[in-house]
């Protein structure tokens, strides 16, 4: 074993289990927020006498502003911490979603949902950095895994439970539901997640930030994975989007709640 990989994180060791389960929390609290409107979207064109396709702005400008969002707050974590990073955006996100229930317009609760996908973004790249610092090569693997698996729990709960509770009561109700399970997330993650231990600060540089990033573009095998990751969230996207609006129409009518579970 590498002297290097001595005081990193390894299954059965100190440590181990909690950042485990720190890094579960937050995956689900990601991606439940992240798509919490999904699948109350009729629901929400109904309530604010809106389109499907202005509706679908509250899904849109959350996952925009992640993806707009994601490499800066990327290369802020080089200098104050993974910890630190994922810590600050699961609670901004959390906090946000406590307010999302009472906006009085589409516009507000898109903006609010922009501010929340963008503060999303500071944690999936920063946990996948601090897994590879913090933990030893042969288990990163698992690792990510869980923390992956987190991310696919949180994107199907939160749809399932925000189109239950909006059936029982209303899509507002359901938002606010899901911003509380987020804050016990954030809660359960600060509470767990060990301190880094092979964290060094770096100094943030704009000129060498965009010079990484033309180097990923102008690498064609990049540019193809690039391309298919983009193309596969296209069409999950809008599939998952479109479909609550057929479901809930003439000849099928579904209620809210099986809308919401066909994300099982």
């Amino acid at each position: 074993m590498a002297e290097a990989d001595a005081d990193k994180l390894v299954p059965g060791g100190p440590g181990y289990r909690k950042m485990s389960f720190a890094l579960f929390s937050a995956g689900i609290s990601t991606f439940a927020l992240l798509y919490s409107t999904q699948a109350l979207l009729p629901a929400i064109s109904d309530d604010l006498r809106v389109s499907p396709d202005q509706a679908s702005w509250t899904v849109s400008a959350a996952t925009g502003a992640l993806a707009v969002a994601v490499v800066p707050l990327s290369a802020l974590s080089e200098r104050y911490g993974r910890r630190a990073m994922m810590t600050g955006s699961l609670i901004v996100a959390a906090l946000v979603a406590l307010a999302a229930p009472f906006a009085p317009n589409l516009a507000t609760l898109i903006a609010l949902r922009a501010v929340q996908g963008a503060a999303l973004a500071g944690l999936p790249a920063s946990a996948m950095a601090y897994l590879a610092e913090e933990v030893r090569p042969k288990a990163l693997v698992a690792a990510i895994g869980l923390f992956v698996s987190g991310n696919s729990i949180g994107g199907m709960s939160g749809r399932i439970v925000t189109g239950w509770v909006a059936q029982a009561s209303n899509w507002r109700v359901a938002l606010g539901v899901v911003g509380v399970m987020a804050v016990v997330c954030a809660v359960v993650f600060r509470a767990t997640i060990p301190p880094a231990r092979n964290f060094t600060p770096r100094p943030v540089s704009p000129r060498s930030l965009a010079r990484t990033v033309r180097g990923h573009l102008c690498d064609p095998l990049m540019c193809r994975l690039y391309a298919l990751g983009a193309l596969f969230m296209v069409v999950f996207g809008a599939v998952y989007t479109v479909i609550g609006y057929r479901l809930t129409a003439k000849p099928f009518e579904l209620p809210q709640g099986i809308v919401g579970s066909i994300f099982l």
